[in-house]
């Protein structure tokens, strides 16, 4: 309005809310903190495969695990140790725990594990809750303090450098911030190079770490922070700590870890690489996370996330219609960032939510040009009318593309069922006995196959009346014959597969033969029921 000022209602946001640190480290717990998560065991070749894809990634520390705590862990280091793997990136870490109650580093046991691990680090932890320090250790304040410092003088003098994991700081830091700011500056005096601060119970909220952060920094020591995801903030715990002051985060591929798991480190990084603008890993790396994230998730054995960010499988997936018309114009109008950057894929799914875009682009995926409006509308149509039927497309490419061609006149008819006829027979005492005959056509060549089945095999007919104009592949079974009888083929069928049903269908068989001359007007989609061992669902399977 004339007389007043232009305001810009954009937010203004910084790519960078802080300066990068001069040193900043990308710490993975995966081997230690990841595999305490139920139902993950990783034995000593599978952390092996593992360290190496961490590598390749390009973090700058691994923690491999706890060295004399269990015979994986020091089996582990002892491979590391005689060269099994050679890391070029990153630092192997031991875990440990600080010396035990009224005994000298130098005369524990598990220390010695530590410091005999032949790794360049160690990465200590220490109670910093004064309750868990009565409690738990039950001994005093003033013992759990010249515990951390003894413990990590002592590795120091053996020539390893030091982090300590301050366990329990947020939640010890809540009753009683004196102690647990004095633990973490003993641990620095001792000769700590990093301290840190760990929301242990994972129950911690951004703007509470933030707070703490801030005050911990008042110490003057290089800060770190370990986050667990009890209360869905991990990834955000970890930022605002980042935001806050420290140079220092730990973290898990896939997220792995006890309870409901650790900060997953591959989104901390993504954030911090992608929306800071720091770069971390080495140039390139990023673009290998989707890859490396399932190649660590087919060693652990624990199916990957499909809705993980950035490198799940549905991540950057698009079912909604009005999300399709948006992204044929611009994809970033429902991306936050090119999939690229993180070796992932955008992917349009096909549904009864689907419009004309989501058809186009898919077709376009799969190599059909849809631009052909009134074409791709049909389309639509007739995925629409098959999800209704109760078939579904999500998860089934090939379907989708046999409905294409079928739309397009580019999908070829094999055979032709001209008529079939069925006969049932049962006699006291003995099995039921079918006996099928078809008439068809298959590339220009007229044929009448008979099929004669027992209660325990029935046939496909057309399966063996087309067998010759099909590409072969082994057989299931060798039970299997053929009699020339005539200009008719009698079939004797195999016995079906384990599993199969092998009760009597006398009054399906109609059914089934029905189906068989039904083929060519069958909707492709595939349903979501289970499927049965049955004439007609293999026909469903050829069809498809």
């Amino acid at each position: 309005m004339p007389g007043h000022p232009t305001i810009d209602l954009r937010i203004r946001m910084s790519p960078q809310p802080r300066p990068k640190p001069a040193e900043f480290h990308v710490f993975d717990t995966t081997l230690r903190d990841g595999s305490q998560q139920e139902g993950l065991n990783l034995s000593v070749p599978d952390k092996l495969a593992i360290a190496a894809l961490l590598d390749e990634l390009g973090v700058g520390f691994i923690e491999g695990g706890w060295p004399g705590a269990n015979p994986n862990d020091t089996s582990f280091f002892a491979a590391m140790a005689d060269g099994a793997l050679r890391l070029k990136n990153a630092q192997l870490v031991a875990f440990g725990f600080t010396r035990r109650v009224g005994m000298k580093a130098a005369d524990d046991p598990l220390t010695a594990a530590v410091r005999d691990s032949r790794a360049p680090i160690a990465c200590i932890v220490a109670k910093s809750h004064d309750r868990h320090v009565e409690q738990a250790l039950r001994t005093t304040l003033a013992e759990n303090l010249a515990m951390i410092s003894d413990t990590v003088q002592h590795l120091r003098a053996e020539g390893q450098r030091v982090f300590v994991d301050c366990e329990h700081f947020f939640d010890g830091y809540r009753e009683n911030p004196a102690y647990a700011l004095e633990a973490v500056r003993v641990a620095a005096e001792a000769g700590a190079e990093v301290v840190v601060l760990c929301d242990t119970n994972g129950g911690m909220l951004p703007p509470w770490v933030g707070e703490i952060v801030t005050a911990a920094s008042e110490v003057g020591v290089q800060l770190g922070v370990h986050t667990h995801n009890d209360s869905g903030c991990a990834v955000a715990n970890a930022l605002a700590a980042v935001d806050a002051g420290v140079m220092h985060v730990q973290g898990t591929v896939n997220g792995y870890g006890e309870r409901t798991g650790n900060a997953e480190l591959l989104s901390v990084v993504a954030n911090l690489e992608l929306k800071y603008g720091w770069p971390l890993l080495p140039a390139g790396s990023l673009r290998e996370a989707t890859r490396l994230a399932h190649a660590i998730a087919e060693v652990t054995n624990v199916p990957p996330s499909a809705r993980q960010p950035y490198v799940g499988l549905s991540s950057f997936a698009h079912k909604a219609g009005l999300h399709a018309s948006a992204i044929k114009v611009d994809p970033n109008l429902y991306q936050h960032i090119d999939p690229a950057l993180v070796g992932n894929d955008m992917r349009m799914l096909v549904s009864d939510m689907a419009g004309r875009a989501n058809i186009q682009i898919k077709g376009e995926e799969l190599g059909f040009d849809l631009s052909d409006r009134e074409l791709a509308a049909r389309i639509t149509d007739r995925v629409k009318d098959a999800e209704a039927a109760g078939y579904t497309y999500e998860a089934a490419d090939a379907s989708f593309e046999l409905l294409l061609r079928r739309e397009l006149g580019q999908l070829p008819e094999y055979f032709t069922v001209h008529s079939w006829r069925v006969f049932t027979q049962s006699t006291h005492g003995q099995e039921t006995d079918t006996e099928c005959t078809v008439r068809l056509t298959a590339k220009g060549q007229s044929q009448r196959v008979v099929g004669r089945a027992t209660a325990r095999s029935t046939p496909s007919i057309t399966r063996y009346a087309t067998r010759s104009f099909r590409p072969t592949r082994p057989s299931r079974s060798s039970s299997s014959s053929t009699t020339r009888c005539g200009s008719s083929t009698r079939v004797t069928a195999p016995t079906p597969p384990s599993g199969c049903s092998s009760r009597p269908r006398t009054a399906s068989a109609r059914g089934r033969l029905s189906a068989l001359a039904r083929t060519s007007s069958r909707p492709p989609g595939r349903r979501s029921a289970t499927r049965t061992c049955t004439a007609s669902s293999m026909v469903r399977r050829t069809s498809q």
